[in-house]
């Protein structure tokens, strides 16, 4: 191990790590907000308002990540619709493609783990709620909804790691996240071994402070479950 080299690029390798979290973070942030009226109209009695957003969930969990940002970054730019577009100064640029895919990736992921937490609500407490008058926007609010997040934050939780290590394909439409860093880093001075080691370990402290955080949150969230 060549550990002047490792001390030497670290500093930029925890500038990519920023990024790396950056992307994540507000990803999650705009998935959650999709998930939620994703989730309830996927979990609806009614046929055609569960299957709105069916295309939308099957697309993105159906396809792989790395296919969706080429389509998105490369893909878009061969249209002059998109060209011309006032979406194109977004779309052209690497980062806030990289953000809409994720976004709606997760968005996508969370909306079925939801989905699937709102169905399995316990049917006596949304009866209970009924038989005290509350109207459907109150009962979702007030029952079906807090209690199918708290039941779904384990599975949520996973997510967002898989979300975390998946950020690691952003190199691939140039952005210098963590690995896009790192594969710049030994293009100079080819110690792979080294830099992807000390890559590794940098996603591992990552997903080991997200874990212990959001450990304490379900904690915190589940004594109310019950």
């Amino acid at each position: 191990m060549n550990w002047e080299e490792i001390f030497v690029a670290l500093p930029k390798l925890l500038d990519g790590a920023v990024l790396t979290l950056e992307l994540v973070f507000i990803s999650c942030i705009i998935g959650f907000v999709i998930a939620i009226p994703v989730a309830l109209m996927r979990a609806s009695q009614n046929w055609w308002v569960s299957n709105i957003p069916l295309i939308y969930t099957f697309f993105f969990r159906g396809t792989p990540l790395l296919v969706q940002l080429f389509l998105f970054y490369y893909g878009a730019a061969q249209f002059d619709a998109v060209r011309e577009s006032i979406f194109w100064p977004v779309l052209k640029e690497a980062y806030w493609c990289a953000l809409i895919v994720f976004a709606l990736n997760t968005g996508a992921y969370t909306a079925e783990i939801f989905r699937g937490a709102i169905q399995a609500v316990p049917h006596g407490e949304v009866e209970a709620g009924i038989a005290i008058g509350m109207q459907k926007h109150t009962l979702y609010r007030r029952i079906v909804l807090p209690r199918a997040i708290r039941m779904a934050l384990p599975a949520y939780g996973n997510e967002i790691i898989l979300m975390l290590k998946s950020s690691a394909l952003a190199y691939t439409i140039t952005l210098f996240d963590l690995t896009g860093v790192t594969r710049t880093i030994i293009a100079r001075n080819y110690l792979a071994i080294e830099m992807y080691f000390t890559a590794g370990v940098i996603y591992l402290l990552m997903t080991f402070i997200f874990i212990q955080v959001w450990m304490r949150v379900e904690k915190r969230l589940l004594k109310f479950q019950n």
